[in-house]
């Protein structure tokens, strides 16, 4: 079975049932083919935090736990490296990319500093219109 990593962009807008909710919910809720990378809990607990209670944000990663949460290692740190180098992306997304390579899972994201790197799923965010 082919596993998942949202990335964090995505387990916020999950949590926040935002316009692209349903498009993580089918990865998210696979529970037993989820690999969580542990920078995506500093992420999200660190953002709920800003944004809500210290309750809320252990509510948020109490649902992140129902998956396999892989920490980070050597072997995945000089990985992410690599990848920050040669795609030009951020410290915490060559992090997640790295886990995904490493687990063959397919990545869930809307962030586009994701969109066309390999085994990505990538949805543009939508911005929820105001009148």
């Amino acid at each position: 079975m082919k596993k998942n990593v949202v990335d964090s962009s995505g387990w916020l807008e999950y949590f926040a049932d935002a316009p692209n909710a349903q498009f993580f919910a089918s990865a998210i809720e696979k529970t037993k083919d989820l690999i969580v990378p542990s920078i995506s809990i500093l992420e999200v607990f660190k953002h709920v935090l800003r944004q809500r209670t210290e309750k809320e944000a252990f509510e948020s990663i109490e649902c992140m736990l129902q998956g396999t949460v892989i920490d980070l290692d050597l072997e995945t740190s000089l990985s992410a490296a690599k990848l920050a180098v040669q795609h030009k992306i951020p410290l915490a997304d060559s992090i997640i990319l790295a886990t995904g390579l490493a687990h063959e899972a397919t990545i869930w994201t809307q962030d586009d500093d994701f969109e066309g790197l390999p085994n990505v799923k990538y949805i543009s965010k939508k911005v929820r219109a105001v009148f």
